[in-house]
C-alpha cells in the first residue's frame, strides 16, 4: 500500500528518481521493523514458564526463614516479607511489560508515535 502510494507520486512526477531510491529504501526499513515489532506482540511469555516463576518466588519464600532464623531471629520476619515483595513486584513487572503494544496506560505511546511519524513525513512530502 505504501509502496503503491510512492509509486503513484512518482509516476506523476512529485519525486524524482533519487528520492524514490531513498524511499524504497527507508519503507524497506519501516516494515522490517514493523515485523519485528509484530513478532514481539505474538510471541506471548510461556504459561509454564509463568507459573513455575510463581511456585518457585513461592517455595523460596516460605524455605526462606529457616535458613536465616538462627543468624537473624525475629528479625527475619521484616527480612523475607521485603525478599518477597522484592520478588512478587519484578514477577508482576515482567507480565506488565509482556505486552508492551497494548491499551494500557504503561504501554508504550503507539498512537502519539505514529502521529509524529506522520506529521514529519508529511513535512518532508
Amino acid at each position: 500500500m505504501i509502496f503503491n502510494k510512492v509509486n503513484e507520486l512518482y509516476t506523476l512526477g512529485k519525486i524524482t528518481g533519487d528520492q524514490l531510491i531513498i524511499l524504497n529504501s527507508e519503507l524497506q526499513s519501516f516494515t522490517d521493523v514493523c515485523g519485528a515489532c509484530e513478532r514481539i506482540k505474538n510471541t506471548p511469555i510461556p504459561y509454564s514458564y509463568s507459573a513455575f516463576i510463581k511456585k518457585f518466588i513461592f517455595f523460596f519464600v516460605m524455605t526462606l526463614p529457616f535458613g536465616f532464623v538462627f543468624s537473624l531471629g525475629y528479625y527475619v520476619i521484616p527480612v523475607v516479607i521485603f525478599i518477597f515483595y522484592v520478588l512478587a513486584s519484578l514477577e508482576l513487572i515482567a507480565e506488565e511489560i509482556e505486552d508492551p503494544f497494548g491499551g494500557d496506560e504503561n504501554d508504550l505511546p503507539t498512537a502519539k508515535i505514529a502521529s509524529n511519524i506522520k506529521k514529519h513525513v508529511e513535512e518532508l512530502l
